[in-house]
């Protein structure tokens, strides 16, 4: 066998074959150049481990973009064939995307990621691994501050988090650049796909990407893509601490109901942060599967005040995705509401 190829080894000592050898794996594959170097990396390491792990590839089909995304699913098959690897498949009309106040990506996003994880939980899969990049890393950190953020949002995408009880999702390419991608499939003279509305300037993403970044290398700091990548790291390492504070609060001042709702202590929540009663809330709309597309620093503030301000009744308000919040004067309980007769305030920003 021939001599492991640079990527490879930085690959490895991301995310060690001893993590991931003696359990099944499902590599998320669009068929575009970071999906399918990541697959082609894997496979050939996973020659090289006597492991009883086996890999999978996973491909969705959100249906977006017509023709062209038949012809990423061909490349797919395609991939799976030449490296002998079984393949998972999952299709969705775009029409069936939008709902519950999401996006249409944010709709499509929770659809790709709720394929991935029953497939992995179908074949028994510990681990789905997605392509995700320095660069990708990079933009989202500046499209957030952007669009407006906190703390958690200028952590960028996680290295790591859970996709169900079963099932973690690992983003082992997160310091590696795309360009390093696209040479190692050259040099290997292996195809991808080139998704044509990665190049339309009409979205935000693409806009940073292609005009914004360059513009900052080019006039500020020809390091830019490093400087946000170590905020990215300051922040992740700051914001665990959060979390561990919030977990312990959600456990002395939070309860579930047998119908679902979240009943909040005031009194155990009267002396804590305003940040910490904002960040309980996110975590708890996050773990309830909640829309938070539309929730804003001020809608996340305006509960948390609620919660936290001069004793006595909640006026009932409904907030973005129709969670209706309500409380006495000992307790805030939110649920999720089909009402409308409450008027809602437009989202403003992201929290």
């Amino acid at each position: 066998m021939s001599a492991c190829h640079p990527l490879e080894l930085q690959l490895a000592e991301a995310w060690p074959a001893e993590a991931w050898q003696e359990v099944s794996v499902l590599i998320a594959v669009s068929g575009g150049v970071d999906s399918v170097a990541l697959a082609v990396s894997l496979s050939r390491l996973k020659l090289r481990q006597a492991g009883a792990g086996r890999l999978w590839l996973g491909h969705f089909n959100h249906g977006l973009r017509g023709k062209a995304s038949d012809h990423d699913e061909r490349r797919v098959r395609n991939l799976s064939r030449q490296l002998q690897l079984p393949l998972r498949v999952g299709r969705r009309g775009r029409t069936s995307f939008c709902r519950r106040g999401d996006g249409l990506e944010a709709s499509a996003r929770r659809a790709r990621y709720t394929f991935l994880r029953k497939e992995a939980e179908s074949c028994g899969a510990r681990y789905v691994v997605t392509a995700h990049t320095a660069d990708d890393q990079a933009e989202t950190v500046l499209h957030r501050i952007v669009r407006g953020t906190g703390l958690a949002g200028l952590a960028g995408i996680r290295r790591a988090r859970p996709l169900g009880p079963a099932v973690t999702i690992v983003r082992p390419l997160l310091a590696v650049r795309r360009g390093v991608l696209k040479d190692y499939l050259h040099e290997l003279h292996v195809p991808y796909s080139s998704d044509a509305s990665n190049q339309d300037v009409r979205f935000t993403r693409n806009r940073i990407r292609h005009d914004l970044l360059p513009k900052l290398r080019q006039d500020y700091n020809p390091l830019v893509v490093d400087a946000l990548l170590r905020l990215a790291q300051l922040a992740s390492e700051v914001q665990s601490i959060t979390d561990g504070l919030v977990q312990t609060l959600a456990r002395r001042a939070r309860r579930t109901e047998r119908d679902g709702s979240i009943v909040l202590r005031r009194d155990a929540l009267a002396a804590e942060p305003i940040y910490l009663i904002r960040e309980l809330l996110k975590a708890t709309w996050a773990a309830q599967d909640w829309p938070c597309q539309a929730m804003g620093y001020r809608e996340w503030d305006r509960v948390a005040r609620a919660i936290n301000g001069p004793a006595g009744p909640v006026p009932a308000q409904i907030m973005p995705g129709e969670i209706l919040v309500e409380g006495t004067p000992s307790h805030v309980t939110l649920r999720s509401s089909n009402t409308a007769s409450i008027q809602r305030e437009p989202a403003r920003g992201d929290g």
